[in-house]
């Protein structure tokens, strides 16, 4: 992109020898990942590599020249080199993709994977070291390997035998220290720097990350990544159906003194998915502008979805369905139907107000309601096939009935005292 970054690359001539399958590498020899084998290996192999590359660059010397800053550089008293830098490890993402194999010198992220493809359709993808494997073991099987991708790992299926096990390792079952040891086993015989990534669980300290560090620096590498599990909103590879899910609630909600749960602030809570089927009812409620239909469904989880629907009337379709839609996303969200509803119920249309028998004060008000209809039948175990009654009707306080039974303001038990008629909720009073 510069000239100066040109002119000093020409200068240097430097080329980026690497590797990447290693890790299906110690698959077909049965080395185990996280193994000292693994670390002596990738010395080895790193250690040819470089010293192979090195050799051809010599003889392009003796025909070509060597590199134009070479007189200046670390290698000005040796042999004549073409290249200033021969090898480094990078992370290879894409061409292990196209090549089928393991990037870089990663371990495996995951040995089976659910991938989603066209009409929500579902395919476990199996490594294939692995398939073979357990095929020979006689125990492969769909469920199994259902199984594998929900863990996230092979290590606490009791099925598969030890010695698959011990092989099979993936990233987050090899502690952070043998990570960097792999590391730098390849940075001692790699031009370079080396491309690799610290797997940290979800549960990792600021002292795991100091040892990493620290560990790294002693042990020469020219740089260290680590990443936890969970730590960004989205992340591009996740392990495990069931650690991603507990990632999601049990590592980030907390309890308060009050025994409140508290998510933390810039935490994104991400909705459960809409189930296919779902069981509920729907209601007509009588409003300020006619009638408003409101239906709420629920799965084995409880209230999943709200739907509105305004009558011939009409109405404001927009606002209602604004309402159900929020109220459907904070219920699969976890938020409790009791926090829901008391932030609904009680809220007041100008519609309302000068109408008698009027079933809610507004739309907001009549979501609430039924939304709390269906939680108790829900809680009692039924499944409703229709309501049992119909929203209370409201005779609204300041539509002049001396009768009125709850309170236009926020639609509670009105009470009768000292001759006017009061709201000992929100402290509405006809007289005042």
């Amino acid at each position: 992109p510069l000239d100066k970054i040109a002119e000093t690359t020409r200068k240097t001539r430097k080329i980026g020898l690497g590797v990447m399958g290693f890790a299906d590498m110690l698959l077909e020899l049965g080395i185990p990942y996280n193994s000292d084998r693994a670390v002596e290996l990738a010395g080895e192999l790193m250690s040819f590599i470089t010293k192979t590359g090195r050799a051809a660059s010599m003889e392009l010397a003796k025909t070509r020249g060597t590199f134009p800053l070479f007189s200046e550089s670390i290698y000005k008293d040796g042999p004549a080199l073409r290249n200033a830098a021969i090898t480094t490890i990078a992370p290879t993402g894409t061409l292990s993709i196209i090549a089928g194999c393991s990037s870089g010198i990663e371990p495996v992220f995951a040995y089976a994977f659910i991938r989603n493809i066209m009409d929500n359709t579902k395919l476990v993808e199996v490594h294939p070291m692995l398939k073979s494997a357990l095929e020979k073991a006689g125990i492969y099987s769909d469920a199994l390997m259902e199984r594998v991708v929900a863990e996230g790992s092979l290590q606490h299926i009791e099925e598969i035998p030890e010695e698959i096990k011990r092989v099979f390792v993936a990233s987050h079952d090899i502690s952070p220290i043998y990570h960097i040891r792999i590391q730098a086993a390849f940075q001692d015989h790699t031009d370079n720097a080396v491309s690799k990534t610290v797997n940290f669980q979800n549960s990792a300290t600021v002292e795991d990350v100091r040892e990493v560090y620290m560990l790294a620096y002693q042990l020469g590498c020219k740089g260290v990544t680590i990443y936890r599990d969970g730590s960004r909103d989205s992340q591009v590879l996740s392990a495990g159906t069931k650690a991603e899910e507990k990632s999601k609630t049990e590592s980030l909600v907390t309890v308060n003194d009050k025994g409140e749960q508290v998510v933390p602030i810039g935490v994104k809570i991400v909705p459960r998915p809409r189930p296919t089927v779902t069981n509920g009812i729907t209601e007509a409620v009588k409003i300020g502008c006619g009638k408003l239909y409101i239906t709420v469904n629920f799965d084995e989880n409880g209230i999943c979805e709200i739907f509105t629907n305004t009558g011939k009337a009409g109405g404001c379709p927009s606002q209602s369905e604004a309402t159900a839609r929020l109220a459907s996303i904070a219920l699969r969200s976890g938020i409790s139907v009791d926090e829901l509803v008391d932030q609904l119920r009680g809220i007041r249309c100008p519609s309302t107000i000068r109408q008698q028998g009027m079933s809610a004060t507004s739309c907001p008000d009549a979501i609430a309601r039924v939304i709390q209809k269906v939680q108790k039948i829900y809680e009692s175990g039924g499944i409703p096939t229709r309501m049992s009654e119909p929203v209370k009707t409201i005779t609204s306080a300041s539509s002049g009935d001396k009768h009125a039974k709850f309170c236009s303001e926020c639609g509670s038990a009105l009470e009768h005292e000292g001759g006017c008629v009061v709201c000992r909720n929100c402290g509405y009073s006809k007289c005042g």
